[in-house]
């Protein structure tokens, strides 16, 4: 297995970026629990590559193929294996890459790791195409969690230097926290988004890409959920966030620029609404002392720029041990962010649902 997520629903991912096929195994799904596949489909869709210039010009279904663990839409207990296969691979070219890594990439790493044997093609297991398996397990973790109240939502929040607005982490609605997510190009505001658009084209045209990120909001979660330390929903979460490839930082609630405040400014006052006690603003992201608390999980997630980039690039000849410059050919996306607004909610679903199987309520 590439990777293994989760301690009570376990998600394996499985294959390489030009092999046969790419898949996911999740272990423990409850049987008996309905599972709408053409809403798997639909949700797999919004990362899918080859189409428009924002990404990559490789085209692929992403059509997941289940070989157990779900029968006539409803899970069995069983694991749930779904394969997605491969169709629209160009392995040769990747010829070059083999004696020269690219800069920014797994290639010397892994390199280093695996004696030389590792697969350079698309990035092998290291590429973003096992993200793909990643949105079927969300997908299906993210319609358990809604038919428990709970629902889950990314942005784009930023694209280089261009700012959307932020969720509401305080009194989210249903549609406004799920509905940038499935539009083309996923931002709450459609102005800032058509300028982040500029951004990506005018990096692609420069033969370069760009970085950005993403904010992720859960709403509906009771109190009480995850524990101290350790094993907190932070660092679960940001453990399973950082299982996405180009992920180079995540902060909680008002996060970095919260330590440029004072105490005063950065405590969130507690209230009683509706007979429930919440807190007045949600500074500390739905968490506190590792453990929920009953206010929206905020969350922002950041993305380096796409390694994979046309410019003439210094690197090094592995067999000669000397100097080399590097050109990358083949297709690549040159912004992912756009494309991993989907994955952020899917492995945050995961995950969500992973603590609140800790104990069943």
């Amino acid at each position: 297995m590439s990777s293994e997520f989760g301690k009570n629903v376990k998600v394996s991912v499985f294959g390489q970026s030009h092999s046969a096929g790419i898949g996911a195994v999740i272990n423990g799904i409850p049987a008996g629990i309905k599972i709408d596949m053409d809403k798997v489909a639909a949700f797999m869709a919004l990362r899918a590559p080859g189409k428009n210039k924002l990404s990559t010009a490789r085209k692929e279904a992403d059509l997941p193929e289940v070989l157990s663990g779900i029968l006539d839409g409803v899970t069995t207990g069983a694991p749930i294996c779904a394969i997605i296969r491969n169709n629209d691979t160009r392995s040769k070219d990747y010829a070059n890459i083999i004696d020269i890594p690219r800069p920014g990439h797994s290639d010397f790493s892994a390199y280093v790791r695996y004696g030389g044997n590792n697969d350079v093609r698309g990035g092998g297991h290291f590429s973003g195409r096992l993200t793909a398996p990643l949105c079927f397990a969300g997908a299906i973790c993210l319609q358990i969690l809604e038919s428990k109240g709970i629902y889950v939502g990314a942005h784009i929040q930023s694209v280089g230097k261009v700012e959307d607005q932020r969720f509401d982490d305080i009194r989210p609605t249903v549609e406004g926290l799920t509905g940038p997510m499935w539009k083309a190009f996923p931002v709450i505001d459609d102005e800032a988004g058509a300028k982040m658009q500029e951004e990506i084209l005018a990096a692609s045209a420069d033969l370069d890409s760009i970085g950005g990120t993403i904010e992720c909001v859960i709403a509906g979660v009771e109190p009480g959920f995850g524990e101290h330390m350790a094993d907190g929903v932070e660092n679960r979460m940001a453990a399973a966030i950082f299982g996405i490839p180009a992920v180079k930082g995540i902060e909680f609630g008002s996060g970095f620029a919260g330590s440029r405040l004072r105490g005063s400014q950065n405590n969130d006052p507690f209230c009683i609404e509706d007979g429930k006690i919440r807190t007045t603003t949600n500074n500390h992201g739905g968490i506190l002392g590792g453990i929920t608390s009953g206010m929206p999980i905020r969350f922002a997630v950041a993305m380096k720029p796409t390694p994979s980039i046309s410019k003439p690039q210094q690197s090094v000849s592995l067999s000669k041990m000397e100097p080399a410059v590097l050109e990358v050919k083949g297709r690549h996306d040159p912004c992912i962010v756009h494309r991993a607004v989907p994955v952020v909610a899917a492995v945050a679903a995961m995950t969500m649902l992973d603590i609140m199987y800790d104990d069943v309520r």
